[in-house]
């Protein structure tokens, strides 16, 4: 995980990237341009959540690690304003009133055994078939779930029985730096 750490500048900087697109998006102007140097320009893959009163309010993600990390999270922060099918679209009015965090994910790797999984350290990836689910490290500890009900949980998101870890299922683990705004900046990292 520690090379995939980013520092504080690198956090602060795509913090403001995100914030900068949400509010783009939101009130349908052009997103400033950037360019993606250091830690922003290798392909990494994240996920932008955004939250008002403590409550989510979206979240999107993207595995692939085809583009630089800088223009990973600016697409996720804009899409994440209305793109999020479970929400409806953040108005102007809202905006300040939620807050963004940024997960930025290690490569997913297969586990040999349930006993791997380490709550509040591991996010999981369930697939079978063409069905995919995956769950990051925080909410398992936001929830204060089991490793078992965190499988379960995995499962379910990915549409399968709840089970389907023990019958066919591939279990994927991942890591994750995650870091957001708040009424003073924080940055809280998942330890590794």
């Amino acid at each position: 995980m520690d090379s995939y750490l980013l520092n504080e500048t690198d956090q602060r900087q795509l913090l403001e990237l995100a914030r900068n697109a949400l509010e783009a998006r939101v009130r349908r102007e052009r997103c400033p341009a950037a360019v993606w140097v250091g830690a922003l320009a290798l392909p990494r893959a994240a996920f932008v959540s955004i939250h008002r009163d403590g409550d989510l309010r979206g979240c999107l993600g993207r595995l692939r690690v085809d583009r630089p990390l800088g223009e990973t999270v600016a697409d996720l922060a804009g899409s994440v304003a209305d793109s999020d099918p479970r929400f409806s679209p953040l108005l102007p009015s809202e905006l300040p009133f939620v807050q963004i965090e940024i997960s930025v994910l290690t490569p997913p790797h297969p586990i040999g055994s349930i006993a791997e999984i380490e709550v509040g350290r591991h996010g999981l990836i369930v697939e079978r078939g063409s069905s995919r689910g995956l769950l990051l490290p925080q909410v398992a500890t936001e929830r204060s779930w089991t490793r078992e009900t965190f499988l379960e949980q995995t499962c379910i998101k990915a549409g399968l029985p709840r089970d389907a870890w023990k019958d066919g299922a591939t279990v994927l683990a991942f890591e994750a730096q995650v870091f957001g705004e708040s009424e003073e900046w924080t940055i809280s990292a998942i330890p590794s």
